[in-house]
């Protein structure tokens, strides 16, 4: 099939790049949030506790929305995109990973895309109108999968270095017309399966190479489900919370709002998740939609990372210079053993 992307340069109308830091409309250095919904002092070193690639959505401070690489405790690469496309419709970035060869693949809602590290696209894709891509998961170096919300979704196989579309595979959705309540994390297993977080169905499904459900488990509006190596299942909620499910659909281990409280921190959106080697679960708290000034944003944590006893060893809250990161929805450390685009990383 003749690809639908195409190659872009730098001079794409709806991407824009800006060298470091994006520049905010509306600084938090100088606003102290009226409300605090966590401790002042947290646990682990915050910017400098490990190096990570960061996105999220609905910065609406910004004209732009703006994903960074933060190392060593500073903000080390930014990356923009303008928060409202050509035709005005909002972007989001969703999944964004950076890749072995310094190449980061990212769903922006309008499309999907590859960027160097110079800030120039190396692949492009533009969703048809009515349609939304928030999921972009890299498979290997020449080949991407994305999900195409809309009626019909679809998971697409693009093969980036000869720009083609090599497969696609309709997936059932409980509402075709509403594509943005159908899917944000949809993840291509090492066992060549696509296990998919039915947002707007309260179910994870999981789907053979010719789309047959072989596995389902039912959950309160999942974002983000993740296929662990022991063969359990890890989901994040819209609703706050994140399970672990065993291959027989029990509930092995789960984290919530009220274990967040237990530290004095308040959980919101529990969106972009990730299970790291030493067993630590890291999970967002994206709070853009329940806090609505966005003056008591400062007040909240952005990330956490919790053991499996449930203690917390790390939580982010950057607001201000260095780094003004905004709501948090995505974010891949950098400091772990693997390869990005073979799968290696669960998240």
């Amino acid at each position: 099939m003749r690809v639908i992307a195409r190659v872009v340069s730098l001079a794409l109308g709806a991407i824009v790049a800006r060298p470091g830091v994006a520049r905010a409309q509306v600084s938090t250095a100088s606003v102290t949030p009226a409300t605090s919904y966590a401790p002042p002092t947290l646990p682990g070193r915050g910017l400098a506790q490990h190096p990570f690639l960061y996105a999220g959505e609905w910065d609406y401070r910004k004209p732009e929305q703006t994903m960074f690489i933060v190392r060593d405790g500073k903000v080390q690469w930014t990356y923009s995109i303008p928060i409202r496309a050509a035709d005005s419709t909002l972007q989001e970035w969703g999944d964004a990973t950076l890749r072995s060869d310094g190449n980061i693949l990212f769903s922006r809602k309008t499309g999907a895309g590859i960027v160097r590290p110079d800030r120039t696209l190396l692949w492009n894709y533009d969703a048809p109108k009515g349609f939304e891509v928030h999921v972009a998961q890299p498979i290997g170096l020449d080949r991407v999968m994305i999900v195409q919300n809309g009626n019909p979704a679809k998971a697409m196989f693009f093969n980036v270095k000869t720009n083609t579309l090599e497969k696609e595979l309709t997936l059932p959705v409980a509402n075709p017309a509403n594509a943005h309540a159908q899917f944000r994390a949809v993840r291509y297993t090492k066992a060549g399966t696509i296990l998919a977080a039915h947002m707007d169905w309260n179910k994870v499904t999981e789907y053979d190479s010719t789309g047959r459900k072989i596995w389902e488990v039912a959950v309160l509006s999942p974002w983000t489900a993740l296929r662990l190596p022991s063969g359990n299942t890890l989901v994040s909620s819209n609703n706050g919370f994140v399970k672990e499910f065993n291959p027989k659909g029990d509930v092995v281990w789960q984290y919530d709002k009220s274990d967040a409280a237990a530290a004095g921190i308040r959980l919101f959106n529990t969106q972009g998740i990730a299970r790291l080697p030493n067993g630590n679960t890291v999970l967002s708290s994206w709070m853009a939609n329940g806090i609505k000034d966005p003056k008591e944003w400062p007040g909240a944590v952005q990330f956490i990372e919790v053991t499996p006893d449930k203690r917390i060893v790390w939580a982010l809250r950057s607001w201000d210079e260095p780094a003004n990161l905004g709501p948090a929805t995505t974010i891949q450390l950098l400091d772990l053993p693997g390869i990005p685009e073979n799968g290696d990383l669960i998240r």
